[in-house]
């Protein structure tokens, strides 16, 4: 069977699915073209949603790190894992949105907000090397920081 899809020839819209799959995508970033569209309200609550579920996986590692059977063991790796993946999300959004796109040096409060968003991606990165909830906590205080710099969109 695979040698026959070996010698079977590629079309050009197959071809472009397989290379779309392969090739990885980074799903929450924006596009660094002048597009226009920016919803930057929308990505600080997003941040918070994924600091919540650092809180929240941060809380269960706790109450699951003391038990030794499988079905627990499997549960502590999955919140440590997911813990990782979120607070890294938040990282990203902040570097490949915030700072590359809206955090601009002809603001007048330019050094402020560095020191704000820098202090967001500290913040996930002791959430990613801690278990304890105040990590988690921390780091959704200092994304509450920003939210004045990006206030709800008014249609």
């Amino acid at each position: 069977m695979f040698r026959d899809l070996r010698r079977a020839p590629l079309h050009g819209g197959l071809l472009a699915v397989v290379v779309l799959l392969l090739v990885p995508q980074a799903g929450l970033a924006h596009c660094q073209i002048p597009c226009g569209i920016y919803d930057d309200h929308a990505r600080v609550q997003a941040m918070l949603e994924d600091a919540a579920t650092v809180e929240k996986a941060a809380k269960l590692i706790g109450e699951l790190a003391g038990k030794s059977d499988a079905q627990s063991q499997n549960q502590l790796v999955r919140w440590v894992l997911n813990k990782e993946t979120h607070a890294q999300n938040v990282i990203a959004t902040i570097s490949d949105y915030f700072l590359t796109q809206r955090v601009k040096a002809s603001q007048k409060d330019y050094v402020e907000r560095l020191k704000r968003h820098h202090g967001v991606i500290v913040a996930a990165m002791k959430a990613k090397q801690n278990a304890d909830v105040k990590y988690a906590v921390a780091l959704s205080d200092s994304i509450k920081a920003l939210a004045g710099y990006y206030p709800p969109h008014e249609h």
